[in-house]
């Protein structure tokens, strides 16, 4: 029997994927969360052989959570999620995922993905493969992503500045610079470019 978590903020969303898995005669949903900061914790503690994280989740995103289980457990990670960006599979899979679908994907893909990397493979959707290899690498460094994201909500540059706890000038250049390798006109067009891409 294959032991799956599922994490997903959506709690429909949950409560479908458990019913279709649990069809499977081998596969078992044994425990479910709605935030990616509760998905160590859950691993932790009832030890699933495979986490399902989705990508979007108040707390902590898919991708660290991802990069948390993988480093502190010997669960495997497939991200399911609706947001096939070719950043998103680029960041997952460096976090450590070894899997990577869409949810649209019929439940029984979604099992067989989930028997695959149990069973130590990788699996990506092959469309959004093809799909990040020509898109490319992420063009924002470290610390302008970092900016971007804080700049998501529409803050002040001396709001971000404080938490990030650079100077305004530092800020600002970092806001420029993302501008301008995202083609945008504005910073908010800059995070709306990041986001499609999945570089945020």
């Amino acid at each position: 029997m294959i032991r799956i978590l599922l994490a997903d903020d959506q709690a429909l969303v949950r409560g479908a994927l458990a019913a279709l898995l649990d069809l499977e005669k081998d596969l078992e949903v044994v425990a479910q969360v709605g935030s990616g900061a509760d998905v160590l914790a859950a691993v932790r503690e009832h030890a699933p052989d495979v986490a399902l994280l989705d990508i979007e989740m108040p707390g902590l995103d898919g991708i660290e959570a991802t990069r948390g289980v993988v480093a502190e457990t010997a669960t495997r990670v497939l991200v399911v999620t609706t947001f096939g960006r070719p950043g998103y599979l680029r960041r997952a899979l460096q976090a450590g995922a070894s899997g990577f679908v869409v949810k649209d994907v019929p439940a029984t893909q979604l099992a067989d993905a989930v028997r695959r990397v149990h069973a130590g493979l990788r699996v990506v959707d092959p469309t959004l493969a093809a799909d990040s290899l020509v898109s490319g690498d992420s063009p924002l460094t470290e610390r302008e992503t970092e900016v971007l994201r804080e700049a998501r909500d529409g803050a002040s540059v001396a709001a971000i500045a404080a938490r990030l706890h650079l100077s305004q000038g530092t800020v600002r250049n970092h806001l420029s610079a993302t501008i301008g390798k995202t083609g945008a006109a504005n910073r908010a067009e800059a995070v709306r470019e990041a986001e499609r891409q999945g570089w945020l």
